[in-house]
């Protein structure tokens, strides 16, 4: 059964009505070069289950994190999330509603908007949240806009510990935006001195805590540079469960936290979609890009949402916007809000310490192999070892042995032989004891 329901004969009066011969005249803007000369090697139709049985058996060639012990971090981890997240969050009411348009009349979709800011707030320590972002890199980089506009400069320092994922964004949007990112070297052992780049033109300085390859720093001193020279510090989060163990950034002194929120009722999904967090001060509120919602009361006096704040170019002047992005990843917010709700206080804390042990265990017995040494001195649930010999052949590897056994650096940084060597790998709640001594068996074996 075919899901076209247009007949030859459709076809021909369509094509009749808008006075083209034909459907390849349709692409006669396109040059001939880029053409396909013959059709995609692909079969022309199949039965639904047909269907379901090749792409499962083309699904099965990958070697996929619920399948086998995975240690794969580097910015998207893998978490335990509760059977009542999806169930909940495929309620119809949920699952088809999308960007609220006549906001008020959608006031289950703002209450949950409403906790999902809330929820961030609290976890940042900082005034006011939006709802919500694509994702951790895009948010950063609105971040980097937003300081730009507050300070009324353009230079950002950019750590060379942020995730090269959320570099690389950070360049595009200066590239087109029109400011200029100065982004220092890859730190593996940590010590970079962000400080001493600060100037007058400075816009703002952007880090990752916990960084790139592990380590966790307080950054308050860097905080207090920052507001002395005029510019605004922002902390990028891309493991949030991490909130549940750490001082957070607005303990810090951060002006801006921006965070991935995946690791929360989210699942890896090859990569999406994800949920942005953004936090701020409430001085710099109306510079915030996206939606902030607000708490009020109606004219009955009965407990309200309503959509306080939306700076973007969906619903004001292009010129006028804060931000481009135009939506607000809601169903991924609200299964961020159902998880952490679950969770509550008490379980996120549990959740967190439990992540940090996993990840001691493992890097105390790692760090005992002949060669092998561990880069990051304070973590919380990933860190980076400095291999004897190339990482990424280590990595194939384990793999062939039905290990994920982490990220090598030199897959972010291909060009860079100082990440050769180097392993990055995280811990979660989802790795068990043996997990962690199958990955030490396998590794001992490899690098000998």
């Amino acid at each position: 059964m075919r899901y076209l329901p247009l007949t030859d004969t459709d076809r021909r009066a369509m094509l009749a009505r808008i006075g083209v011969p034909s459907i390849d005249s349709l692409y006669r803007d396109v040059p001939e070069r880029v053409r396909l000369q013959k059709p995609v090697d692909l079969p022309h139709h199949m039965g639904e289950l047909e269907v379901e049985r090749a792409i499962s058996a083309m699904a099965a060639k990958n070697l996929g994190t619920g399948r086998a012990p995975s240690f794969l971090g580097a910015g998207a981890y893998r978490h335990h999330v509760p059977a009542a997240v999806d169930h909940l969050i495929q309620r119809g009411e949920f699952l088809t509603s999308y960007t609220p348009y006549q906001p008020e009349v959608t006031q289950g979709t703002l209450e949950y908007l409403f906790e999902f800011q809330t929820q961030i707030a609290l976890l940042t320590d900082m005034d006011v949240a939006n709802a919500s972002m694509y994702d951790g890199a895009t948010a950063t980089a609105e971040a980097v806009m937003m300081a730009n506009r507050v300070t009324r400069r353009s230079k950002a320092i950019v750590s060379g510990n942020l995730h090269p994922h959320y570099r690389e964004v950070i360049d595009t949007h200066a590239r087109f935006a029109g400011f200029t990112a100065v982004t220092a070297k890859p730190d593996p052992e940590g010590r970079e001195d962000l400080i001493a780049q600060i100037d007058g033109a400075t816009s703002c300085v952007v880090v990752q805590n916990p960084g790139f390859f592990g380590h966790l720093r307080d950054h308050s001193a860097l905080a207090e540079a920052c507001h002395k020279a005029g510019a605004l510090l922002i902390v990028a989060v891309t493991e949030v469960i991490s909130l549940g163990a750490v001082k957070p950034p607005g303990a810090m002194g951060a002006d801006i936290v921006t965070a991935e929120g995946q690791s929360l009722g989210n699942s890896l999904g090859f990569g999406g979609p994800y949920v942005g967090l953004f936090a701020t001060r409430e001085k710099y509120l109306r510079q915030m890009p996206g939606r902030l919602v607000g708490e009020t009361m109606d004219a009955d006096g009965r407990r309200g949402w309503v959509l306080t704040l939306s700076t973007r170019e969906q619903h004001i002047r292009r010129e006028k916007a804060t931000s481009n992005i135009c939506t607000n990843s809601g169903l991924c917010a609200l299964a961020f809000t159902i998880h952490l709700t679950l969770l509550g206080e008490a379980g996120l804390t549990r959740l967190a310490a439990i992540n940090h042990a996993k990840a001691v265990t493992l890097a105390d017995s790692l760090a005992r192999f002949p060669g092998v040494k561990l880069m990051t001195d304070a973590f919380f649930n990933e860190f980076t070892l400095a291999l004897p010999k190339p990482a990424a052949p280590i990595v194939d590897a384990l793999a062939d042995r039905g290990i994920l056994g982490g990220v090598p650096a030199s897959r972010l940084y291909p060009k860079d032989s100082a990440m050769a060597n180097l392993l990055i790998l995280a811990a979660t709640e989802t790795n068990t004891d043996a997990d962690g001594e199958a990955l030490a068996a396998a590794l001992r074996q490899v690098l000998k």
